[in-house]
C-alpha cells in the first residue's frame, strides 16, 4: 500500500515537471520568439537618413532609400552664406553613386548578437525610443564633396605668424611684425548641417560655421631669444681698392639674410657670376700657385670671413675648399677659396631658429656677425689650426723663352728673370672647439688639407750672344730645393699664428 503512494506521488511531480517546462517553453516562444529566429527585418522604430525602414527587408529598404533619396536630392536647393557671400549647390546637379549594402548590413544586425535577454532589451529599446542612422552626404553624392572643398578655399584664411623683422645696417636691428588670426571651417559642424540639409529635400539656408585661429606666440620671448652667436673679421688693409670692392661687394649679398632651419645657402648661386657687369672688378686671384688678374679678385677673402662666422656660430657647413696657396689673413685650414663651377661654400642653417646675418667693412677690416638664438649658458666656441708638418719645395726650375714673352726682360742666353719664387708647403689640420665656463669639454677635426709646395721659376733668354758681346752679372740667385729645420716649422708657425 505504502509502494502504490509513492508510485502516485512520483507520478504526479512527473506531470507537474512537463507542464511548467512546456510552459517556460511556450512563454519564451511567445515573449522571444522574434529573437530566437534568424532577423532578416529591421527593427521596427528604424530609420534611415530620415526614411522609415521598420519592418523591411534589406533589398526593399534599400530601394525605398534609393527612391526617397533621389527625390529628396532633386527638390533640394542649398545656400551657404558668409558675410555677403552666397554659393548655392543644387541637388539636381548631383548623381546618387552611394552603395547601402554595407549600411543595411550594419543596421540590420545591430542589437542581434549576445545573449537573448540582451538582444530582446535593445530591440524594446529601438522600439521605444528609435535608432536613427544617416550616411554622411560626401558617401551618397557624387561631386559635392569637391563643390564644398572649393567653397572652404575661398573663405578660410590662414594665420599669419609674427615674424622678425631684420634691418642689419640700423640701430634698432630687430623687431617684430605682429601677426593676424586666422579663419578655419568648423567642418564637423559644417558636415552636420549639410547632411541635415540633404536628408530634408527642401530649401536649405547654412551659415558657415567657423572657429578663429589665434597664433599662440609669446613675441617678447622671440626678441629675447636672438644674440650674437658670432663674429668674425678679417684685414686686407693692404689691399687694392678694387679688391676691397669686390669683398664688399660679394658680402653685401648676405647683408640682412635671413636663414631658416634647414635652408641651404650656396656662396656661388647668392653673389652671382664675377663679371664686370654684376660690379665686379680687376684684382689679384690665385691660380694653379700663382697670383694673376682677374675679375672679382678678393672674392675668395669674403667667402672666407663668412666661413669661420659660420664655424663659430656652430652653423653645419656642407662643402668647402682650401686654396692652392695658404691665405694669409686666417690659420692654416680655416680658408674657404670659391670659384664658379667647381668650388663653393655651402652651409644649412642645422639650428631650431632662424640665423641673421649682418657684413660690414671699413677701411681696414671685413666683418661677419651671425645672429641667433642664444648659445647655451656658459657654452664658448673656439678655432684651433693645428701644423701637421712642412712641404718642402724643390727650388727653382729654368724655363726658356723661347716665344719672346718675356722679351723686355730677358733675350739671350745667360739672361735671368725671376718670374716666381718658390714657396713651401704645409699639411695642416683645423678643429672646432667647445668650451663649457672655460672648460675645453670637445674638440672635433673639421679639416686636413694639403697645400702644396710651389717650384720657384727663373725664365732664361733664348739668343744667341753676337761676338763681341758680354752679359753683365745677373742678380738672380738660384735657390736650392729646401730643407726642413726645426727653425723652418717655427718660423710656419709664427707665419699663421700657431701656437
Amino acid at each position: 500500500m505504502e509502494k502504490v503512494k509513492q508510485n502516485k506521488v512520483s507520478y504526479i511531480w512527473l506531470i507537474a515537471v512537463t507542464l511548467i517546462a512546456v510552459g517556460l517553453l511556450l512563454f519564451c516562444q511567445f515573449y522571444f520568439g522574434d529573437s530566437l529566429s534568424e532577423r532578416t527585418t529591421f527593427y521596427q522604430n528604424t530609420y534611415i537618413n530620415g526614411v522609415n525602414v521598420s519592418g523591411l527587408t534589406k533589398e526593399e529598404a534599400n530601394e525605398l532609400l534609393s527612391q526617397k533619396l533621389v527625390e529628396n536630392k532633386d527638390n533640394l536647393q542649398i545656400t551657404l552664406k558668409n558675410a555677403d557671400q552666397e554659393w548655392s549647390i543644387l541637388g539636381s546637379d548631383f548623381e546618387l553613386v552611394g552603395n547601402f549594402d554595407s549600411c543595411l548590413d550594419n543596421v540590420i544586425s545591430y542589437g542581434r548578437e549576445g545573449n537573448i535577454f540582451e538582444k530582446k532589451r535593445i530591440e524594446n529599446q529601438i522600439k521605444k525610443e528609435g535608432l536613427y542612422i544617416t550616411l554622411p552626404y560626401q558617401s551618397l553624392y557624387g561631386g559635392v564633396d569637391e563643390q564644398i572643398e572649393k567653397i572652404i578655399a575661398e573663405v578660410e584664411k590662414e594665420p599669419v605668424y609674427a615674424s622678425v623683422n631684420f634691418s642689419p645696417d640700423s640701430e634698432t636691428m630687430f623687431s617684430i611684425s605682429e601677426g593676424s588670426s586666422g579663419i578655419k571651417v568648423d567642418r564637423i559642424s559644417l558636415d552636420q548641417a549639410l547632411n541635415e540639409a540633404f536628408e530634408s529635400g527642401e530649401n536649405y539656408i547654412i551659415n558657415i560655421p567657423f572657429v578663429d585661429i589665434t597664433p599662440q606666440q609669446d613675441l617678447e620671448n622671440i626678441l629675447q631669444n636672438i644674440a650674437l652667436r658670432s663674429s668674425v673679421s678679417t684685414n686686407y688693409s693692404k689691399s687694392t681698392d678694387n679688391r676691397k670692392s669686390n669683398i664688399k661687394l660679394a658680402l653685401s649679398k648676405f647683408n640682412g639674410m635671413i636663414v631658416e632651419p634647414g635652408q641651404e645657402v650656396s656662396f656661388n648661386n647668392l653673389t652671382g657670376a664675377r663679371t664686370i657687369q654684376n660690379g665686379y672688378k680687376d684684382a689679384k686671384i690665385i691660380f694653379n700657385g700663382s697670383y694673376v688678374s682677374g675679375v672679382g679678385g678678393g672674392v675668395c677673402q669674403a667667402s672666407t670671413t663668412l666661413y669661420n662666422a659660420l664655424i663659430l656660430a656652430d652653423v653645419e657647413v656642407k662643402q668647402v675648399n682650401h686654396h692652392s696657396l695658404p691665405a694669409s689673413y686666417v690659420p692654416l685650414s680655416f680658408d674657404a677659396m670659391v670659384s664658379e663651377g667647381y668650388a663653393d661654400l655651402i652651409f644649412v642653417n642645422s639650428l631650431d631658429s632662424p640665423i641673421y646675418i649682418k657684413t660690414f667693412g671699413d677701411e681696414n677690416n671685413v666683418t661677419v656677425e651671425i645672429y641667433g638664438q642664444k648659445l647655451e649658458e656658459g657654452v664658448e666656441i673656439k678655432t684651433r689650426s693645428e701644423l701637421v708638418k712642412v712641404l718642402p719645395h724643390s727650388g727653382d726650375k729654368i724655363i726658356e723663352d723661347s716665344e719672346g714673352k718675356y722679351a723686355s726682360k730677358v733675350i739671350y742666353k745667360g739672361e735671368y728673370y725671376r718670374l716666381k719664387y718658390p714657396q713651401e708647403g704645409y699639411e695642416s689640420k683645423g678643429y672646432v672647439q667647445y668650451y663649457q665656463d672655460g672648460t675645453l669639454v670637445q674638440e672635433k677635426e673639421i679639416r686636413h688639407d694639403y697645400y702644396p709646395a710651389q717650384s720657384g721659376i727663373i725664365v732664361e733668354g733664348s739668343g744667341t750672344l753676337e761676338d763681341g758681346m758680354t752679359l753683365p752679372a745677373s742678380n738672380v740667385k738660384y735657390i736650392n730645393p729646401q730643407k726642413v729645420t726645426k727653425e723652418t716649422i717655427e718660423n710656419a708657425k709664427r707665419k699663421f699664428n700657431i701656437t
